[in-house]
């Protein structure tokens, strides 16, 4: 099966924000992810070398699970290195699973993009905090841009009226470029968000666990399984 276009697939969007394969073995069946996505500092907690090849495997499996896109990291020491991994990691693509190419939004980073653009990857501005990167993200003809919800209150900032502020841009401009809110801490963070009119998340499987559990369902589905007991 082709890959659709990561911007072509309709309705919300979650993915897993994890590097831990074990994680992906619990989550990924349940069926709510659209995809997973990666950086060096989650490699680095799952205790993974940031290599292509690493990255060629996590790819791999990621197909194994059906997910129809992974989000790979890039880096280099300027623009042309971070363009020249960027096209090695999109090569990383296998089946109906794409490879998205996030990029972090620096002027090396835009122009990095620029480079994978032209040759047809798909992208991902990430570390996002000001809706005029948001604007330009959308000028480049990213799939995504991504920014950190959590960071952005933690640098005493309303991270949720950033957010908002972003999403409107994107609702205005016409582009299809989807805001990919990330650094969600809880739960209650994501559904909020929803409610707003925003569609698209990455999360940890902590605030995965909160969302997909509640102690009355639990207590429902126990009692059903009592009642379905012979006799």
């Amino acid at each position: 099966m082709d890959h659709l276009p990561a911007n072509t697939v309709a309705g919300p969007r979650l993915f897993l924000d994890s590097a831990d394969v074990g994680a992906w073995e619990r989550l990924l069946p349940t069926g709510i992810f659209h995809g997973v996505t990666t950086n060096p500092l989650l490699l680095a907690r799952a205790g993974l070398p940031c290599t292509v090849e690493t990255l060629a495997d996590l790819a791999a499996r990621a197909r194994a699970f059906q997910v129809r896109e992974i989000q790979l990291q890039t880096w280099g020491t300027g623009d042309e290195d971070m363009a020249r991994t960027g096209t090695r990691l999109a090569d990383l693509a296998t089946g109906a699973t794409a490879v998205i190419v996030k990029v972090p939004a620096t002027a090396d980073g835009f122009r990095a993009a620029a480079r994978l653009r032209q040759a047809g990857v798909e992208v991902t501005l990430t570390a996002v905090y000001a809706p005029g990167q948001v604007l330009a993200a959308a000028a480049l003809g990213a799939a995504y841009a991504a920014p950190y919800l959590g960071r952005l209150d933690d640098a005493g900032r309303d991270g949720r009226q950033v957010l908002l502020a972003m999403q409107a841009i994107l609702a205005g401009s016409g582009a299809g470029t989807r805001l990919l809110a990330a650094s969600l801490r809880a739960a209650e963070r994501v559904t909020d968000l929803a409610g707003a009119g925003l569609d698209t998340f990455t999360f940890g499987p902590e605030v995965a666990d909160a969302l997909l559990h509640d102690g009355l369902s639990a207590a429902a589905a126990a009692e059903f399984a009592r009642a379905a007991q012979p006799g």
